[in-house]
């Protein structure tokens, strides 16, 4: 094997990697690249290898040579799939970055979803969408999330903030809350982040998802993950995977959602 190839493509027409190959991919990795092969409609991604996560930990979190220009391949990848482009300000691509290990355990990275908003792109989803309130939402979402997950935010202190914006606004529920209240909210997400870390919130959308990447890479060692390892016995995995995702949205539309299916009852294996 290629031992400087840590991107591994999946989608409707470029797929890399299979369902054997789980400890290189990860269990959701691999079996994202088993769906793409076998027809299933997946939308597009890669999945940075466990090798890659071992490498930039033994080496002070310090990328090994070659991967950000695989990664910049990767999302080349996803741009020409779905016709859309990162931090494009008329059709902008958004993706999803998750951990993924070859065992699922706690303490690994959360979900990061609608990667790749920042202040051009938002408007750019009002004008494709006609829905200032989604555009705005997906915003204060990826912030709170981004701030959270990957910066240590807490996530609190934005809740702290939605309240406040509720109260003023004399609404109950955070639905009620309409597209001003939000992109107003959106600032002071913004102003809490940059209180906290010091820095402005990121709006380049590389930069976004580098941070991202290495904050999956970080979860592996985190003390929950560590913990779990040692009372599982788990030895011999080397890393984490990570999963970017082009983004479906389940929130646009009345007529949209998400959810988990399962093919048995997770309970009783029926």
């Amino acid at each position: 094997a290629n031992l400087d190839k840590f991107v591994y493509r999946f989608g409707k027409f470029n797929t890399d990697g299979n369902r054997e190959m789980k400890h290189l991919l990860g269990g959701k990795g691999a079996n994202l690249a088993e769906m793409s092969t076998i027809g299933i409609p997946v939308p597009p991604g890669f999945t940075i290898s466990t090798e890659a996560c071992k490498r930039t930990i033994d080496n002070q979190m310090n990328w090994p040579e070659y991967l950000f220009e695989q990664v910049l391949e990767g999302v080349k990848h996803i741009e020409t799939e779905m016709g859309l482009k990162l931090g494009d300000a008329s059709n902008p691509l958004l993706i999803s970055v998750r951990s993924g290990a070859a065992v699922s355990m706690p303490g690994m990275m959360d979900t990061i979803l609608n990667l790749g908003i920042n202040d051009d792109v938002v408007e750019a989803i009002i004008k494709k969408t006609g829905n200032e309130r989604f555009a705005y939402d997906s915003y204060r979402r990826f912030i709170d999330m981004f701030g959270d997950v990957v910066m240590g935010v807490s996530h609190d202190q934005f809740e702290e903030a939605i309240e406040t914006m509720k109260k003023e606004a004399g609404v109950e529920q955070d639905i009620d809350l309409n597209a001003s209240h939000l992109r107003e909210l959106t600032d002071r997400y913004k102003a809490i982040y940059r209180k906290v870390t010091g820095h402005m919130f990121p709006d380049d959308p590389m930069e976004q998802l580098k941070f991202a990447i290495n904050a999956v890479f970080k979860s592996w060692n985190s003390a929950r993950a560590i913990k779990y390892r040692q009372i599982s016995n788990i030895f011999g995995l080397i890393g984490t995977a990570v999963n970017v995702q082009a983004m479906v949205f389940g929130n646009i539309r009345e007529k949209s959602g998400t959810g988990v299916c399962f093919t048995r009852n997770p309970s009783t294996g029926e």
